[in-house]
Order: structure tokens, then C-alpha cells, then sequence
């Protein structure tokens, strides 16, 4: 009986922001949707986004993420002015929104996007309140990760 190659689980990631993570202590994490054209969910599915540099704003009481790109496909529609920075309305409920101006305005926390992930067939995002890092806690981060690459080559060397 022939074996048949397993597929790989595919990713459902679409996009990381792996900035935030190198730039802020991310504390609490929600899922947001997003309200999104056509031409924008083609180009997803195509990969071409970009959330590094992104962050939330409130204002009137709804959230949008700023400093994201989706690129427009070159086979968009002609009839459709497509705007590859435009802001994008988050979809979360006035409970969540409440939260995050809490957080925002009381305890100075700011809000960033870290990934963007398709969950069924809704594109998702997962913003994070998050404080920033000063300079000593980057480089002990970086210090940890050398370690820790460092331990595993021993590790490795070892086993043989």
C-alpha cells in the first residue's frame, strides 16, 4: 500500500507585524473584523498587504486602523478608485471599543495591530493594547533570543 504525502496545514496568516512585537510589551489582545472593499479582499488573498507601522484610532466612537497597505491587484476593476492607504473600519462590538479608550486614556497604553489571519472566510486582525519599550529592554530581548539560538546549536552539536 502506497503512502500519501500528508499536506501541510496551511497558515491561516495572511500578514505579522513583527515590529510590535520588537517595539511594545503587548498586553491584551482582541480580534477585530474589518470592513473591507472587493478589490481589497482579492489582493489579500494575493498576499499583498502590509501591517508593519500600523496602529487604532477611536474617534466618534468607532475604531480604524491607520498605516496599512493593501496593494490593488493590476487586473482591478477600471470603475474603482482604489486607494491602497485609505483607513479601514474595525468591526467590534461598543463593549470592546469601551475597553480600549479605557485603557487608552487612563493607563496610557497605545494600540497596535500585530497580525492580520483569514478565520473561516472573514479576513480577522488582532490588535493589542501595548506599552512601549524603552532601549535596555530591546537589547535584553535580543540578548535572550541570541541564547537561546545559541543553546539550541549546542543542543544540536551535541545530539550527534
Amino acid at each position: 500500500m502506497a503512502k500519501g504525502k500528508k499536506k501541510a496545514p496551511n497558515s491561516n496568516t495572511i500578514a505579522q507585524n513583527k515590529k510590535a512585537r520588537h517595539e511594545y510589551f503587548l498586553e491584551d489582545k482582541i480580534e477585530a473584523g474589518l470592513e473591507l472593499q472587493g478589490w481589497e479582499v482579492k489582493s489579500i488573498r494575493q498576499g499583498k498587504v502590509n501591517i508593519s507601522d500600523t496602529y487604532v484610532i477611536i474617534q466618534n466612537g468607532e475604531a480604524y486602523l491607520m498605516g496599512s497597505r493593501i496593494t490593488p491587484l493590476n487586473t482591478a476593476s477600471t470603475h474603482v478608485v482604489a486607494d491602497p492607504q485609505r483607513n479601514r473600519k474595525l468591526l467590534l462590538n461598543q463593549r470592546e471599543i469601551d475597553r480600549l479608550i479605557g485603557a487608552r486614556d487612563r493607563q496610557g497604553f497605545s494600540i497596535v495591530a500585530s497580525a492580520m489571519y483569514w478565520k473561516k472566510c472573514w479576513v480577522k486582525l488582532a490588535i493589542h493594547l501595548a506599552k512601549g519599550k524603552k532601549a535596555h529592554d530591546k537589547r535584553d530581548d535580543i540578548k535572550d533570543k541570541d541564547w537561546e539560538r545559541q543553546k539550541e546549536r549546542v543542543m544540536k552539536h551535541n545530539a550527534r
